[in-house]
Order: C-alpha cells, then structure tokens, then sequence
C-alpha cells in the first residue's frame, strides 16, 4: 500500500508541477502546463528589455526579465507572425538551462530549479544570419499557481545592412579579378562602419 501511495505521489508530481523546466510541449503556446492552475489576467508585472534597438546576425543579444523576483521561466526568441523559436541562445545562466523547442537544442531558456531569479539574471542571445525583425516572448512564474505567460518585448528589428550587402556581393565578382580591390573595399567598409 506505501509503495502505492509513493507511486502515486510521484506520478502528481509529474504531472502536476515542472520545477527542472518547462516542458518541450509549452515551446508553441508558452503555457507551462500546470495541472489545475490558468495564467493571471491581470497585466505581467514583467518587462522584458534588451541590450540593444537593432541586431546584427551573430552578435549577441543581452536580454533581462525586469520585475519582481521569479521562479520558472520560458524565453524564446520569435520572429513576427510565427510560433517558431528563432535563433540560439548561449550558456544559460545559473539556475536555468537550454530547452530544444522547434528542432534547436538551443531554441530556448527555461528554469532548472525553483532557485529565486531576479533583474540581474541575464540571459544572452545569439541570432541567426537570416535578418529579420524578432521579439523576445517569455512566461514568468512567481510561483506554481501564479504565472503570466506571453510576456513580449518590443520588436528588435534587424540593422539595414543594404548598402553592405549590395557592396559585398559586388566584391565577390571583383576579388576574382583584382584581390587588392576586394581588400581596399573592406578596409572602407570597416572604416565606414567603425
């Protein structure tokens, strides 16, 4: 009968509450999946702020949860009008890990354990080479039963590198012929871009 009843604890647990992480399951919706509990309705008392107004592919991004103290999160990166996470993200900071949400181990950030996360919790994102406007998408929880999910950033729209590109694509035929230009064309650019 003890063991029954151990069984059975253990299985509620399972399905009732996820304190090492959020589930592969919350990746599209973002709802933690907690048995029994709905997400606030009143406004998030979360903001979620970045390190930057526009990104370039492959620079990190800095990214903060700016409010009251938490215990389980989900942070995602997304591009406008889709649910796909978009980009990786690098070493997790303490108390959190990776979570493979749309085929990417690195897709995005949840909690590893209950530990108290706060303001000074930073979380870095790396995006990908294909430019396009993001936002960063999180579900904050205080506590089990007391959690806000679609907590967004503003949209950080990619830095306008038209110029850059057209001049790159330019110096691809050029270096064939005259590598000395190619090198010339760089140099400019990187001065331009400081």
């Amino acid at each position: 009968m003890l063991l029954l009843c151990l069984l059975t604890l253990q299985f509620l647990c399972i399905v009732d509450c996820y304190p090492n992480g959020a589930p592969t399951g919350a990746c599209k919706d973002m709802m933690p999946q907690h048995a029994g509990v709905v997400p606030q309705t009143s406004p998030a008392p979360y903001t979620i702020l970045t390190n930057m107004k526009r990104y370039l592919p492959g620079m990190p991004v800095t990214v903060t949860i700016i409010g009251p103290q938490y215990r389980g999160v989900l942070l995602e990166a997304r591009r406008e009008h889709f649910n796909d996470a978009y980009g990786s993200w690098k070493i997790p900071p303490p108390d959190t890990k990776f979570l493979q949400c749309s085929g990417n181990p690195q897709g995005a950030i949840t909690h590893a354990n209950t530990n108290l996360k706060s303001n000074t919790t930073v979380y870095t994102w790396i995006p990908h080479d294909i430019m396009h406007p993001v936002y960063f998408m999180a579900t904050v929880a205080q506590q089990r039963t007391v959690y806000w999910i679609n907590v967004r950033s503003n949209i950080l729209p990619s830095e306008d590198l038209g110029g850059l590109k057209m001049a790159t694509n330019a110096s691809a035929g050029i270096a064939e012929e005259n590598p000395l230009l190619l090198f010339l064309i760089y140099y400019l650019l990187i001065q331009i871009l400081g």
